[in-house]
């Protein structure tokens, strides 16, 4: 029923800064700063992703830079304080990489997005060959859809796969983002899909329901 969703082909970058295994810490640090990002893929021969080197990787030089750590510590934080230590990019980076493909949906990158708590994740393909790379920005792209482009899919994808006429009359409206349904339904417990199925509509906001004897928001309906 639904139309294709955006992948994270549609989004990503695929212009990517990079860097070798062997590339050495104050590299790192140059290139970070010339790209303004926060993380960089570490790949070797042809461009597979073997790990990605990060701030966080890099600031455990500067932490224990002037310190010198008690034994808890040292037990505690052995990786930190290796990294500390370390030169190159084969040495700092975490590795295996956290990835994505590119025929990954946008709510599946997402998804990986937040439970590693990372800003970016290096694209490969199948080989695992650096293909772009996403960030949260990226995935934020789609909420730059305009309202009428939303309404269009809504009224396509949704009103009449759920609210048939005549026994329905439903009326779309879009405004920055958020859909308000309106007009006539015989079977209101058809609401509460039609709730998932618009906020599935990529761009959308939220979604807002004014059928006769009923209104305001989702939540007011039992939409959830």
């Amino acid at each position: 029923m639904h139309g294709t969703p955006h992948i994270v082909s549609d989004v990503m970058t695929h212009t990517v800064a990079a860097v070798g295994r062997e590339a050495r810490f104050k590299e790192i640090v140059h290139m970070m700063q010339d790209w303004q990002v926060s993380a960089l893929p570490v790949l070797e021969g042809e461009g597979r992703v073997v790990g990605v080197v990060s701030e966080a990787d890099l600031l455990p030089k500067e932490e224990f830079r002037d310190s010198d750590p008690d034994r808890h510590t040292q037990l505690r934080r052995l990786t930190d304080l290796a990294k500390a230590g370390a030169l190159t990019a084969g040495e700092l980076m975490t590795s295996p990489a956290l990835t994505v493909t590119p025929d990954a949906t946008l709510a599946q990158a997402a998804r990986t997005l937040a439970h590693a708590k990372v800003k970016r994740l290096p694209v490969v393909d199948d080989l695992g060959m650096l293909e772009g790379v996403v960030s949260r920005a990226d995935l934020l792209k789609v909420f730059l859809r305009g309202d009428e482009e939303i309404a269009e899919e809504v009224r396509r994808e949704v009103v009449p796969y759920l609210f048939h006429p005549p026994a329905s009359s439903v009326r779309v409206q879009v405004e920055e983002g958020v859909v308000t349904l309106r007009g006539h339904v015989r079977d209101t417990s058809l609401v509460p899909v039609a709730a998932r199925l618009v906020r599935a509509v990529e761009g959308v906001v939220d979604v807002q329901f004014a059928f006769d004897g009923q209104g305001g928001p989702s939540g007011d309906t039992g939409a959830a």
